[in-house]
């Protein structure tokens, strides 16, 4: 177990994609904590001298956060705030975009177009915690809609979307806060703000994760029949020519002014798992995670109660099949990720950094005696799988630390 940071500042990991290629550097920003969006700088760290690099400083009162790394190459994706933020604009759930920085260049990665008409390939808001698919094609991302705020908050449903290299994408910028961007984005997921009862609708998908390069696993909010909020497990299977990406279904792409925009034709969400008749129905939110599908794209795992109300890992099959309960511990404290094998996952349980194995659901812990529990926003691997990297409190400040999988 090494601290790989000492500075007296905080330093914030995403929960996947945060190392580069080569393996020795980590990537973060500087918020405070998770929360909070005050960081004006990204940054790397190389694991072994504890050397610091500043990969992106934001300028004109804008804040930055939120980084990950291309899987192939040094290319940086990250949420950028808005530049001179005022009264009518500052940085807020739709109001922020994704940008990347490659090789000294810098661009932003969606479009924004918020007065009609609206350009198709841009979103009308703002994007968050962009993700490369493990191709590096492509970017998953969650959303939030500017127009329909304005009109009234409730429409303002989280989303799931996906900006695809067939750019760039320039709105008419009839806006001052318009802008340009590299790719083509849309959205991926539908909800609505009502949904039925016991039905599969939803009002709220978020914490996605790649399935493969062609599908995207999420978490979306359903209704019981009596009216309670149950988180279910979904899935999509995604265009892969260019021009799928671009045809529209029975909606806009864009979306209208009273609509959301909407996801390409063929484009089918369909739900993963029926759990509103369970003891403790619906996908845990609290520790908060992601689903992670394994390297191979066969198993999607995530956190749900077992029947006595402990958190647990679950493994699912992309076509819905061989639901099973995979641990049968303490409970799971943590965001988690696979190692590069597909043979084990890292977490935190018992308020350390731990190894499940992802055929027994054995736990295999791999440090002791923290002087403070780590973090569970973030567990991840190296690409090769030889380190895993966590957060924990060092004497008041965040601080990124690293251990030895032996795996």
């Amino acid at each position: 177990m090494k601290q790989i940071t000492f500075a007296s500042r905080h330093h914030q990991l995403t929960n996947t994609q945060t190392w580069t290629p080569d393996g020795q550097w980590l990537v973060f920003d500087v918020r405070p904590s998770g929360a909070s969006f005050t960081g004006e700088t990204i940054e790397r760290v190389n694991i072994h001298s504890g050397e610091t690099e500043v990969i992106y400083r934001a300028t004109d009162g804008a804040h930055v956060g939120v980084v990950t790394v291309h899987p192939q190459d040094e290319r940086y994706v990250f949420i950028h705030g808005p530049e001179h933020p005022d009264a009518t604009w500052q940085y807020d759930f739709h109001h922020r975009r994704g940008v990347v920085t490659y090789q000294g260049d810098t661009h932003n990665l969606d479009a924004m177009d918020i007065t009609p008409p609206f350009t198709a390939g841009a979103l009308r808001g703002g994007s968050h915690v962009h993700v490369y698919s493990p191709n590096g094609e492509n970017v998953s991302f969650t959303y939030n809609d500017h127009v329909l705020r304005e009109r009234d908050p409730a429409l303002d449903l989280r989303n799931v979307g996906v900006a695809v290299p067939f750019g760039p994408v320039t709105p008419s910028g009839h806006h001052p806060r318009e802008y340009a961007g590299s790719h083509w984005s849309v959205l991926v997921s539908q909800t609505t703000p009502q949904p039925q009862p016991g039905s599969d609708e939803i009002n709220r998908a978020y914490e996605e994760g790649w399935v493969g390069n062609s599908q995207l696993a999420f978490i979306g909010d359903t209704l019981s029949l009596s009216g309670e909020k149950v988180p279910e497990l979904f899935i999509v299977t995604l265009p892969t020519e260019e021009a799928g990406w671009k045809r529209a279904g029975d909606a806009p792409l864009c979306g209208t002014e009273n609509t959301l925009p909407a996801p390409p034709a063929g484009v089918v969400q369909r739900r993963l798992t029926f759990t509103h008749d369970r003891t403790y129905p619906g996908l845990v939110n609290v520790p908060r995670h992601w689903v992670r599908a394994d390297p191979q794209g066969n198993r999607i795992a995530f956190l749900m109660r077992d029947d006595a109300g402990v958190v647990q890992l679950w493994l699912i099959a992309a076509d819905g099949s061989g639901l099973r309960q995979l641990t049968h511990c303490s409970g799971i404290q943590s965001a988690f990720n696979w190692h590069p094998s597909g043979k084990w996952l890292g977490l935190v349980v018992e308020n350390r950094i731990a190894l499940c194995d992802a055929q027994r659901g054995e736990i295999h812990f791999l440090t002791a005696d923290h002087e403070n529990p780590p973090s569970g926003d973030a567990v991840v691997f190296s690409p090769k799988g030889d380190v895993v990297a966590w957060m924990e409190e060092t004497h008041g400040y965040r601080q990124l630390w690293a251990a030895k999988t032996a795996v």
